[in-house]
């Protein structure tokens, strides 16, 4: 008899896939046990059944490779615990590399994968082909072998979450069609059911290819889109063995898994084909697309050279299913910006097995707690923007993340599809002059310019790209002569009202309460002390406060900022990034191109402070500049009014032919602000580092009048002296090999942290990066000048010179000049 519909639970969870069963089980886990798991047809039904069971550790960043890690570990004890078979084999995984420039990621992966505990080994070909004796290595240069992957029945695994969770006090409901989310003063308070009505605290949508759709019907935006995903299962191999580890080959776009006698082959492929843009029908169950011979036959021309015994061995199985995909590649996680208490857990990219323990662990206590168990910045949910939900963006941009699972990770990446919808104004003029752009949170920015003779495209390695020259001219004009930004993506909020600087003190770390036309850097932090946010706050007016963030945190901060003005009672947010275009003007002659161009205004030292703020003319514009930097040179950031935007900038192009002004673009500003120590929120900084960790001390008002969130936490913090875990600056000696992120940190032989980022630095000429040092002592620059510093980069270790202080103008003598 079918369980009736209960007419409340503490938490409601949309969806009976592998993740859906596994959120279940861990909040029983922690305790929580009133939940109810609905599932519309039967579990597994969606993507879950026809998954290929791959149970991999190493991912492409550090968050996704620890949850994966997490997944493997509980997989492995699951069945025990159960007595639910789940059909893991541990029988190791091997990526195969056929090129240098795979094998240099490889390499690199592995550094990190180490640097995370993993049992990973670097391999050469000949180990490969003892390990996989059925494999061709002609063209392997080698590759990496991981002891603890494995394999799994993705079926039999959510079963075993679903026994766990029922034992464990859930309800686990079949044939339940949710139907919309209930909704009450801005929070989830339930579900709608063919079946009836669920109150809840709590409800998460874990429903794979629904949860866009049902995200929109909720106000939510979840952008994620289906699309086909294929592979064949072989016939029977006589003696193929039982513990062939799974095999990757990114170059070949293939993965092959040993099934029962079988080899299931997978692909990746570069073009994927989205599906189901115009909805999923009512009774899709356990349902395959249709075949497309076509499309695999490429990659299985590859797999037959690549492995001979497959020219001679019939196909079974020719299988086709829908699985969703998000734009970036990394899943959605977390409480949604729009709704309180309505928590999601989607887009899992096809890797939703090898995901789903650590997924489901860490969001059952974020859900116990209200707030994320450790630092997921990459793959909260409120990282999305708007635009990114539509349908068209989402079918266009499918096409190409579905391939770029086993494309190499080229560093400065840019997408190929949906680019193009967000310009700023000067987007034309750049692109006349050279620019290349690249794309962040949508926008279209120029990241470095092509002069007249050079193709303006990108050619990827993980060495010295072939922009590498160009934009060492760029920094070298922003240190020598006077270099122009446009950094109109930056975000800015206007913050008014009688409880305007009642709420940004709150929450703010440092000191809101200024004189008019003055800037704050400051940081907004949670109740742990963590860096929710870093910005910079200019006082406009008595009661107005603009607020000015970066593009790629543009709605998370918004978000963090609406929450707190929403308790207000005479508080207003208006979001003016688009409104108001920005232009730097960074360069020791920036002083002398801004007299020319608003000969009004004094910008001597003494009339236009650093940290300063004034309207002045340009032309016929009233444009605010404010004078800070992100480059470590004196400068002024512009702020132009939409309309008068082209004006200003031709006016200061034609100021700029006496002081040789050059265009720049963000990987220069990338490199200057590297030199300089500048930390860059989401690598150098997050929501698990405090200022005191981050060297950002100087940014806290411990005295000011209002008591402001994490204020106490590092209190503590500082009250325990000189902190264990510190963010350093690193300079690479004796190589020119290239620092990015996530490479080990040794401190005399031992692996003590890793780099949060890095880039070569054009006017010293060396190769940089920051990253936290952990020690079982305090951090200081004694003891930092007692040690060896090491970093690791493709599996080798390189010595490094580590210090507190920024490698360029430590003294501030060229910003404040």
């Amino acid at each position: 008899m079918a369980m009736a519909v209960p007419p409340y639970a503490d938490v409601v969870i949309i969806g009976g896939g592998v993740v859906g069963c596994s959120i279940a089980y861990h909040l029983t886990k922690l305790g929580i046990t009133d939940v109810v798991l609905l599932e519309r047809k039967q579990l597994t039904c969606g993507t879950t059944w026809h998954a290929a069971g791959l149970v991999g550790q190493l991912r492409a960043t550090r968050n996704l490779t620890e949850l994966a890690k997490y997944t493997t570990d509980l997989i492995y004890k699951l069945e025990a615990e159960t007595g639910q078979a789940t059909g893991f084999k541990q029988n190791g995984s091997i990526s195969v590399a056929l090129t240098n420039e795979r094998m240099e990621e490889l390499r690199r992966q592995a550094s990190m994968a180490r640097n995370f505990g993993l049992d990973v080994n670097v391999v050469s070909a000949r180990d490969i082909r003892d390990r996989y004796p059925y494999l061709s290595i002609e063209g392997v240069v080698g590759g990496v072998f991981l002891s603890k992957d494995g394999q799994c029945n993705p079926v039999d695994v959510t079963q075993a979450y679903a026994k766990g969770a029922r034992m464990g006090g859930a309800k686990i409901l079949e044939n339940v069609k949710v139907q919309r989310v209930l909704k009450e003063g801005g929070r989830a308070v339930g579900v709608v059911t063919d079946q009836g009505d669920i109150r809840s605290k709590t409800v998460v949508i874990a429903a794979g290819m629904w949860s866009h759709e049902l995200g929109r019907q909720t106000g939510v935006n979840l952008p994620l889109h289906a699309a086909e995903h294929f592979y064949v299962v072989t016939d029977h191999i006589k003696d193929l063995p039982g513990n062939l580890p799974v095999l990757r080959i990114p170059d070949e776009w293939a993965y092959y898994k040993e099934d029962a006698g079988k080899i299931l082959l997978g692909c990746f492929e570069p073009k994927a084909k989205p599906w189901g843009m115009k909805g999923i029908r009512e009774d899709f169950s356990f349902d395959t697309l249709p075949e497309d011979m076509d499309h695999f036959m490429p990659v299985l021309e590859k797999a037959a050279a690549r492995m001979p015994v497959l020219e001679n061995t019939g196909i079974q199985t020719w299988f086709n299913g829908p699985e969703s995909f998000t734009p970036d590649d990394r899943y959605l996680l977390g409480e949604t910006a729009e709704v309180k208490d309505l928590f999601v857990a989607c887009g899992f990219n096809s890797i939703g097995i090898q995901s789903s323990g650590g997924a489901g662990k860490v969001l059952a206590e974020w859900i116990r707690d209200r707030r994320p168990p450790l630092d997921l910045v990459d793959i909260e949910v409120q990282r999305m923007n708007p635009f990114q939900g539509t349908r068209q963006y989402l079918h266009d941009r499918t096409v190409e993340t579905l391939g770029l699972l086993y494309k190499t990770h080229w560093p400065f990446y840019q997408y190929t599809t949906a680019r193009g919808a967000r310009r700023s104004h000067f987007y034309e003029y750049l692109k006349e002059d050279g620019a290349v752009y690249g794309e962040l949170a949508g926008w279209e920015r120029p990241n470095w310019f092509a002069p007249k003779d050079v193709k303006p495209e990108y050619e990827y390695s993980y060495y010295k790209q072939n922009w590498f020259p160009h934009c060492a001219a760029e920094c070298r004009a922003t240190r020598d002569s006077v270099a122009l930004y446009d950094q109109s993506t930056m975000t800015k909020f206007m913050v008014e009202g009688r409880d305007a600087l009642k709420v940004l003190e709150t929450i703010s770390c440092n000191k809101i309460d200024v004189p008019l036309n003055k800037l704050v850097y400051t940081q907004w932090l949670n109740d742990r002390g963590g860096i929710e946010a870093d910005l910079t706050i200019t006082r406009t007016g008595e009661c107005q406060f603009m607020v000015v963030s970066a593009a790629a945190t543009h709605f998370r901060d918004l978000s963090y900022l609406r929450r707190h003005v929403d308790a207000a009672d005479h508080c207003f947010v208006s979001d003016q990034t688009a409104a108001i275009p920005m232009l730097g003007v960074m360069g020791p002659r920036s002083r002398e191109l801004m007299q020319k161009a608003a000969p009004q205004t004094d910008f001597s030292n003494a009339a236009f402070p650093f940290g300063t703020s004034q309207i002045i003319e340009i032309g016929y514009a009233q444009v605010r500049a404010s004078r800070i930097t992100y480059v470590g040179e004196l400068g002024w950031e512009l702020y132009i009014p939409g309309d008068f935007a082209l004006h200003v900038y031709e006016r200061l192009r034609e100021a700029g032919l006496e002081f040789d002004l050059r265009l720049a673009g963000m990987h220069a500003m990338n490199a200057c602000r590297m030199e300089k120590g500048y930390r860059h929120w989401g690598d150098d900084i997050s929501v698990e580092d405090t200022n005191i960790e981050a060297g950002l001390g100087f940014a806290v008002a411990y005295d000011k009048a209002f008591q402001f969130i994490g204020k106490e936490a590092l209190l503590r913090q500082r009250g325990a002296g000189a902190p264990k875990k510190r963010l350093l600056q690193f300079r690479l000696l004796n190589t020119d090999r290239l620092l990015y992120r996530d490479e080990p940190i040794w401190v005399n032989g031992k692996r003590s942290g890793g780099i949060t980022s890095g880039m070569y630095g054009h006017r010293l000429e060396a190769s940089l990066g920051m990253g936290y040092v952990r020690s079982h002592e305090p951090i200081t620059a004694d003891w930092i000048a007692a040690q060896k510093f090491e970093v690791e980069v493709g599996w080798e270790r390189y010595e490094a010179q580590a210090q507190l202080a920024p490698f360029y103008d430590p003294k501030q003598e060229r910003v404040r000049a």
